[in-house]
């Protein structure tokens, strides 16, 4: 019998997680052919990660579904700790906010795994055809490198083993115990990959398919245990410790008061154990494993249960009871950090979230930085897929993530050792930490992953200061007693002194603004939706004043210029505003302006709809809302203004004056094609 051809796609997603339905929303909203597909037979129902950091919520809410898991969640306002006093005995010592106030309009919150994979399969289902095929077991991965250079060839081979029979569940979610309670066993780090298995019992089966597939580009999003890091030989780097920890979904029957916080627990003997409310009643309680056997070593993998896990928290949480009757996950990990040797392979084959980072889950940092990684490399695999930018762009993905799994490692390494860490007694002994260790870890932790302190370097999209050259200026300038301005750098400044509060690099704050024709205040983060779009963000000032206002309308010519970028990189046959979006936002009072007699560029018209009234905002006070003094927050002086050029994933790109054109243009031409 013949083999059937082998079908060609342009991208192909291995993992069906959230990294990897994060990257099919990008795909699907950017119309790339896409196939997604993963080898369980069906999709998680309970357990796995279920925090949600404050930049996850905004990349959520800019997918248009944020709103409906902000509402669905539980939101944790305040952490509270709990240490043994000078009796040993527990006392609450301290309480803080559990999100650093004002760094984001959302806060910290728990849902589901699995709601969060409802909510993005729905997102797919509404922009496309793309479906989650399941019970898809990999074989084989090759790239052929003749054909790595051209953009329209499909360099990777990847040979599937398809099982005929679906919805089944897997038997490794139940565990060795036959307790009948799903377990994270089969993902966790502490048992070996079952890919293999997996395929051996395919093989065998007569009732399986074999496919092979060809693409443009593969990710590989399939987890700690990942094959399509295998494949391409990429090793993990970093250590795994001794440290074993286990993990419990209940509803508590408790005479613990602070049950419904977020809480860290320390005992003076029985180690440590973090409080998590979830939704629906639930709390998730991460338990330290510190059950000796009989001969007094510690308890094997093998012997851990839902029973060894209540026991030690039990004794953690002593003299406080507690109990359950409904166990709805649980599963056990060892606590380690590693990160891969490299995230990609010829920019055609990317790995992400877990199969390229791992640590400790504590942080509630694995699901929110696995889709922040697809985030970023979604929108740029669209736009080289689309030709619209040079295949260079893909390379941004390793650099700009790779540097923050290393910080995220780096993070956790020492997080997971202090909260693993025995509380102090008497004296400072070995692996004893202190209170305010402890708290001042949580403090700088937040700041952290909360996810809006993320800063990519200087690239072909981020136009800033490179930071060595910067330090370097900044100490011979010291050193010699000049001005750091007053060495010749031979390049650009990066015009942060701009928008002092818009940082190069890092994520477009959020300020409330004013829609010029109709008063509704919006966030600016709301009107950064995505869509694959990158938006050119003008700020012209005070708009009373005859040369602020003069300045914009210079600007609106040379934006409406037949050889503008705007042109230049935008197809003929679409508008604009599906590559760019001109986004304006004066600082005049609102009745001082009409919005008709600024550029047409700034308010598009249409012969079919008319002129654009949601592209011009105002910097002023609204009726319910008070008032987000927008450019007092940016740091934009209503005299000077500026442009603020923003990626599709919300990161500012570059900063420059209204006049300085040439500075957008050059910028764009650094990666861009031009289009015909």
């Amino acid at each position: 019998m013949a083999e059937p051809e082998p079908t060609h796609v342009d991208v192909l997603v291995i993992g069906a997680g959230p990294s990897g339905l994060m990257l099919a929303t990008w795909l699907s909203r950017c119309g790339i052919s896409t196939r997604i597909v993963d080898k369980r037979p069906s999709r998680i129902n309970s357990g796995q990660a279920d925090g949600l950091q404050s930049r996850t919520f905004e990349i959520l809410d800019s997918l248009g579904i944020g709103a409906d898991v902000w509402r669905e969640a539980n939101h944790m306002v305040e952490i509270r700790f709990w240490n043994p006093d000078e009796h040993g005995e527990l006392y609450r010592s301290d309480a803080m906010a559990d999100t650093v106030p004002g760094a984001s309009r959302f806060q910290q919150a728990t849902l589901h795994q699995a709601r969060i994979e409802d909510f993005l399969l729905g997102y797919i289902n509404k922009h496309s055809s793309i479906r989650v095929e399941r019970g898809v077991i990999p074989e084989s991965l090759s790239i052929d490198t003749n054909l790595t250079d051209s953009a329209n060839e499909y360099p990777v081979s990847v040979t599937f083993r398809h099982m005929l029979e679906e919805g089944t569940v897997p038997e490794q979610i139940y565990g060795s115990h036959a307790s009948g309670i799903p377990n994270g066993l089969f993902r966790s780090n502490l048992t070996a990959d079952d890919t293999a298995s997996l395929l051996e019992d395919a093989l065998s089966n007569t009732s399986t398919r074999s496919e092979k597939v060809l693409a443009k580009y593969v990710v590989g999003c399939d987890g700690a245990h990942s094959w399509t890091r295998r494949q391409i030989g990429v090793v993990m780097e970093g250590e795994q410790t001794d440290l074993v920890w286990g993990v419990l979904d209940i509803i508590p029957i408790t005479d613990f008061p602070d049950i419904r916080y977020r809480c860290t627990v320390r005992s003076q003997e029985f180690g440590s154990m973090m409080i998590i409310p979830r939704e629906n009643k639930l709390v998730r309680l991460y338990v330290q494993i510190t059950e000796k056997d009989g001969t007094g070593k510690p308890v094997k993998r093998s012997d851990i249960s839902p029973e060894i896990l209540l026991k030690n928290a039990q004794k953690i949480l002593a003299p406080y009871k507690l109990s359950y009757k409904h166990c709805h996950w649980w599963s056990a990990y060892g606590i380690g950090q590693r990160v891969g040797s490299s995230f990609s392979v010829q920019n055609r084959v990317f790995l992400a979230g877990d199969a390229v980072h791992t640590h400790s889950p504590k942080a509630g940092q694995g699901m929110n930085i696995s889709m922040h990684d697809t985030y970023n490399l979604g929108w740029k695999l669209a736009s080289v897929i689309k030709h619209r930018s040079d295949p260079s762009l893909l390379g941004t993905y390793e650099t700009e993530r790779r540097k923050i799994a290393q910080e995220l490692i780096t993070f956790d390494h020492k997080f997971s050792r202090i909260f693993s860490g025995r509380p102090v007694k008497d004296i400072l002994g070995d692996g004893a930490i202190d209170i305010e260790t402890l708290q001042e870890a949580f403090k700088k932790g937040n700041t952290f992953t909360n996810g809006t302190s993320v800063n990519y370097d200087c690239s072909i999209i981020v136009s800033k200061e490179p930071e060595s050259r910067a330090l370097k200026a900044e100490n011979f300038a010291q050193k010699n007693g000049v001005p750091a301005s007053s060495l010749n750098l031979d390049h650009q400044p990066d015009n942060q002194d701009l928008a002092t509060g818009i940082l190069i690099g890092m994520r477009m704050p959020s300020f409330k603004v004013l829609n010029q024709s109709d008063a509704r205040p919006w966030h600016f983060q709301e009107l950064l939706q995505s869509n694959g779009c990158w938006r050119i963000a003008v700020f012209p000032g005070d708009l009373r004043n005859a040369d602020q206002f003069a300045r914009l309308t210079t600007l609106g010519q040379a934006l409406a210029a037949k050889d503008s970028f705007l042109r230049r990189y935008t197809p003929r046959s679409e508008a604009i505003d599906s590559v760019f979006e001109i986004i304006t936002v004066h600082s005049a009072p609102r009745s001082s302006i009409e919005l008709l007699s600024l550029h047409e560029v700034f308010h598009p018209f249409s012969e079919e709809i008319g002129w654009d009234y949601n592209k011009v905002f105002v910097d002023d006070v609204s009726y319910h809302e008070g008032h987000g003094e927008a450019y007092k927050n940016y740091g934009i002086s209503p005299l000077t203004g500026c442009m603020v050029v923003i990626r599709p994933d919300q990161h500012v790109s570059c900063i420059s004056s209204l006049e300085d054109m040439r500075r957008i243009d050059s910028f764009f031409s650094g990666f861009m094609i031009e289009q015909k």
